[in-house]
Formats: structure tokens, C-alpha cells, sequence
């Protein structure tokens, strides 16, 4: 067989679950005893300078195994999903173009449908419009949604998902209902209880990673008005260092927080009938017999 078909048929490996439930580290397993490289389908990890707060993967994984999706922009630029499967296709090839194997791996489920099912996304935003509907509050939003007959998104409370709702004018993205070829796609099932003690650990890590001076340097950089900053831990650090919440406190919020984060990428990834559920130890031997035979 010539070696581009061998490359053509190199699988993507996508690998979802919720935050803390091990799917990096998991990834990374595989992709060192399979010749991989990994594509981070996270819309947290792509800002730069933001390490500590989005968990990314260290530099030592990172020298380990190659990772895309990571530093795409500055916090306060923006990256649709659009943009995140131009790039994510772009590279998958390059990544087969070398003979690896890649690997699709996040919590996103926005970021990996749009890969798998190859998602064609509604017209780009318009500035002016979005310049003036920031301006707006929630209920401003769903007002507007509600006059001019627009769907409300489906979590309608977020100021972002309603403005575009309003952009798109009920004109939905539209996707094949089937799911790229040569995709292997497993999702990380993970038990409550196990869970919450990851995250409450990942809480414990953050901390003694200096997620505190991590989130004064961002500041001084960018800025606490950014949407960047709005999300993970950063807002509670926020509340921290203006002595509203103590120490305690804080990283008793963040459990929470990340909880509730977690339970919003299930429920998304439910949805997928595509996705094959197992434990972490599971998926690992059913995709190592797989890429065994690849």
C-alpha cells in the first residue's frame, strides 16, 4: 500500500469527558505508545498566559507529546468555533501528513462536534451589532430574543449564547448527523464521588501552582474586563484579592464552580450518540486494541 494511503487511513482519535475526569493524561499514554499527536478541543486553553487557572497540559507533557489548540490568542481576542474547526481539520492533515496518528481530546463539546460532525457555521459576527448588544443586560437580551421572534438559545442566561442567537437570526449552523469517517470517538464515564475528589484536588494544585500571582500578572497585562477573564478560577481570585472571600473560601467555590462546569460538559456530550462511554481503565484497552491493529 503507497505510504499517503497508509496516512489517509490513520484514524482520528477523539477522546471527551468532563474536567478532572483523567482524559489528558490518558491521551498522552496513548499518543507516546502510538506515534500521536494531540489537538486540545478546550475553549479555555486557548488564551495565552492563562496556564495555571486552565489547567493546561505542563511542559513536560508538552515535550512529551505534541500538542495543538494551546496559546491561539490573547484573553480579550476573540475564537469562534468556527475558527476552532478550520484549525483543528487543518491540523488533523498535517498531523497524518507525518505519519501520526492524531488525537482530538477536550471537554469542548461545542469545539469537538463542530470537528466530528463537521458543523457549517451561520455568518460571522457583525462588530457593530455585537458593539451594541454588550451593551445590553440578560434580560435586555431575552427581550430582544422574545420581540423579534429569535429562539432563545438553550442556556438562555448567558449573555454570549444570546447574543449570537441574536447574530444568526435563527438561521442554525447546520451539520451532517454522522460523524466523519475513520473516527473513533470515546467519552470518559466517570463516578460522582471520583470525580468531585479530582476536582477537589485539581483545587489543592492550583493553589500550591501559584494560581493567585498567575491571575495579578494576567491583570496587569489585560485586564480584569475581558471575557477571558470571566471564566475558571479567575473571578474568585478577583473576589479574593479585594478580601471579599478568604483563602478557604475561595477554593470552596472553585470545587463548586468546576462541579457545576463538569455537569454542563456531560450534558452536552450525552446528547452525542456517537461517543462509546467507559471508565478511564476501559477506554484505555479498548482504544489500545484498536490502535493496535491501525
Amino acid at each position: 500500500m503507497a505510504a499517503e494511503t497508509i496516512k489517509a487511513k490513520l484514524p482520528l482519535v477523539v477522546i471527551a469527558g468532563p474536567t478532572a475526569s483523567g482524559k489528558t493524561s490518558l491521551a498522552i499514554r496513548l499518543a507516546k505508545q502510538y506515534n500521536g499527536e494531540i489537538i486540545c478541543a478546550d475553549s479555555r486553553t486557548i488564551y495565552r498566559d492563562m496556564d495555571i487557572g486552565t489547567a493546561k497540559p505542563t511542559m513536560a507533557e508538552r515535550e512529551a507529546v505534541p500538542h495543538w489548540g494551546l496559546d491561539l490568542v490573547s484573553p480579550g481576542e476573540t475564537f469562534s468555533a468556527a475558527q476552532f474547526k478550520e484549525y483543528a481539520l487543518q491540523k488533523i492533515s498535517e498531523i497524518r501528513s507525518r505519519g501520526c496518528l492524531p488525537f482530538l481530546v477536550g471537554g469542548t463539546g461545542l469545539y469537538i462536534d463542530a470537528v466530528i460532525f463537521n458543523f457549517q457555521f451561520g455568518a460571522p459576527p457583525d462588530s457593530a451589532l455585537r458593539c451594541e448588544l454588550e451593551k445590553k443586560t440578560v434580560a435586555e437580551l431575552q427581550y430582544y430574543c422574545c420581540k423579534y421572534n429569535i429562539k432563545l438559545p438553550e442556556n438562555n442566561k448567558n449573555k454570549r449564547y444570546l447574543i449570537r442567537a441574536i447574530e444568526q437570526k435563527n438561521k442554525n449552523n447546520r451539520y451532517e448527523f454522522m460523524i466523519r469517517d475513520n473516527s473513533i470517538v470515546v467519552g470518559i464515564a466517570t463516578n460522582k464521588e471520583i470525580l468531585r475528589t479530582r476536582i477537589m484536588f485539581r483545587s489543592e494544585q492550583l493553589f500550591l501552582n501559584n494560581v493567585v500571582d498567575e491571575a495579578v500578572l494576567l491583570t496587569r497585562k489585560y485586564g480584569w474586563d475581558n471575557e477571558a477573564m470571566t471564566g475558571n478560577v479567575y473571578p474568585l481570585v478577583r473576589e479574593f484579592l479585594n478580601k471579599n472571600i478568604t483563602e478557604s473560601e475561595l477554593k470552596r467555590q472553585f470545587v463548586v464552580a468546576d462541579w457545576r462546569l463538569a455537569k454542563r460538559q456531560m450534558t452536552w456530550l450525552r446528547r452525542n450518540p456517537f461517543i462509546m462511554w467507559a471508565t478511564l481503565d476501559s477506554a484505555e484497552h479498548y482504544l489500545s486494541q484498536l490502535l493496535a491493529q491501525a
